[in-house]
């Protein structure tokens, strides 16, 4: 089973499953915006439509604890839920990309971030996660788009 997406010239094509992953990610990727390339909400189609080119034309990687995040929220009952075998099949195919473990290092560098920048320990793992894959950018929502957390700079790519 693939998984297609629309992009920005609206043709629809498959994530692609085979890119090099001995390439660096160029950035990294937020819960968000895999939430709205998989599922998407009617009433921000803008969000929808621009989430799913990112995953399909960007150069980016995900952390264990992004794809645990995707899976727990698409899966749960809300406004459109995908069913548990299709998140996981995202799920496997996002892993592809460059995905940072989650181990005590990055759980200590996470904690450490969260209390310099007085952000939840979730977005400083996430931030720690970037640094560790050598990603300049974080595409994010949940952060205040432009600021710089150590070396990751943080996006809101539906500005």
């Amino acid at each position: 089973m693939q998984i297609w997406v629309t992009g920005a010239h609206r043709a629809r094509r498959p994530i692609p499953e085979n890119r090099d992953l001995t390439v660096g990610a160029d950035v990294l990727l937020d819960t968000n915006i895999l939430i709205y390339a998989a599922q998407g909400a009617k009433a921000e189609p803008e969000k929808r439509g621009r989430a799913r080119q990112i995953v399909v034309e960007e150069n980016y990687a995900t952390s264990a604890q992004i794809l645990a995040e995707f899976y727990a929220n698409v899966v749960k009952k809300g406004l459109r839920p995908l069913d548990p075998e299709r998140a996981a099949h995202w799920v496997r195919v996002l892993a592809k990309k460059p995905c940072q473990a989650v181990d005590s290092a990055l759980v200590r560098a996470g904690i450490e971030i969260a209390q310099r920048y007085r952000i939840s320990y979730w977005d400083g793992a996430v931030i720690a996660a970037a640094e560790r894959l050598g990603c300049k950018t974080l595409y994010s929502e949940d952060l205040n788009h432009g600021q710089i957390y150590g070396s990751v700079k943080v996006i809101n790519p539906f500005l």
